[in-house]
């Protein structure tokens, strides 16, 4: 829960702001440096509509199935995931602290013809009188200063009855193998120095500081890739990227 003397901290790292400010020019490239975000893009957007069809009793089938639902993408970039959610019928509010990245989301949205409100800001500094039905941290626990005071903020933001859907990567020898040796410097998937090791996060860090906020595990599953296959699936194996889901009690 926030306190008075958090209420100032911020959760943003400069760095990390700064080495994806260098990527916006890419980030719709399907074979540029976010490839990967592009290939595992179909698999977290059909988890994340699976969930909230479940939560909200909607048809996942239904091409608007999100309609009327107010959805915040937290560290969107460039707006891969709000673009298909506003797509479903969602109301997206997508923010980012990169300016340069907000300026490729407004712009591609524009293209798109979608209307997305997209902010160059921070979590901490969204208006504390907003609420929302869906909080998504997909990919970005990992490049916070501050985990807990990020969940914090994430969970002030929900609306009664709402859930948070978190993606990230767990903490551990396996995924410094694969996450950080093999997608950065063996195969090359991701630019070096995306990732650092220490800033990985395990599921029962992610649950403590959900506990606190009284916001409840509802679903997680392990993402893992298939090289004959070449795509992602979900799995029971959590070592190394994972997906979780937390609602909020009513």
């Amino acid at each position: 829960m926030l306190s008075t003397s958090s209420l100032s901290a911020s959760t943003v790292d400069p760095k990390e702001v700064a080495r994806f400010s260098q990527l916006s020019e890419q980030w719709w490239d399907p074979k540029g440096k976010m490839a990967p975000l592009h290939k595992i893009n179909p698999l977290r957007l059909a988890y994340i509509r699976d969930a909230i069809c479940r939560k909200f009793d909607r048809n996942p089938k239904s091409l608007n199935c999100l309609s009327g639902l107010r959805i915040l993408d937290i560290g969107c970039g460039a707006g891969l995931l709000c673009e298909p959610l506003a797509r479903l019928g969602a109301q997206v509010v997508g923010v980012d602290p990169s300016e340069t990245n907000i300026a490729v989301a407004k712009l591609h949205a524009d293209r798109s013809h979608l209307l997305i409100d997209y902010r160059c800001t921070t979590v901490e500094d969204i208006n504390p009188r907003e609420r929302f039905d869906i909080v998504l941290a997909m990919e970005v626990v990992e490049h916070v200063a501050d985990v807990g005071l990020f969940l914090d903020h994430c969970a002030a933001l929900l609306k009664p009855a709402s859930m948070m859907v978190i993606s990230t990567i767990n903490r551990n020898w396996k995924s410094f193998a694969l996450a950080i040796v093999g997608a950065e410097y063996v195969l090359r998937w991701l630019p070096r120095g995306t990732h650092q090791w220490d800033k990985f996060v395990t599921p029962a860090e992610i649950t403590h500081h959900l506990d606190r906020n009284k916001l409840a595990i509802s679903d997680q599953a392990g993402v893992v890739y298939s090289p004959i296959a070449d795509k992602w699936g979900l799995s029971s194996d959590m070592d190394v990227n994972y997906m979780m889901i937390a609602e909020a009690a009513v």
